[in-house]
């Protein structure tokens, strides 16, 4: 039981870095600064859900 609870989280934190790393990557491609950039990555991987659609919400702009 112990085992499949460590990999959910395992799971989870190997997806938020994903995330996190897609939405950096993103942010420069889109030709944002590299300071917005990183601002986006740490806001990612601190707050996961809410940093992923708050960039999703102003990625547009």
């Amino acid at each position: 039981m112990f085992f499949m609870f460590f990999l959910f989280g395992l799971g989870l934190l190997i997806l938020n870095i994903v995330t996190s790393v897609w939405a950096y990557r993103d942010s420069l491609r889109k030709g944002q600064n590299s300071t917005y950039s990183l601002v986006v990555l740490i806001g990612t991987l601190f707050f996961p859900i809410v940093g992923l659609i708050v960039y999703i919400i102003i990625r547009n702009d």
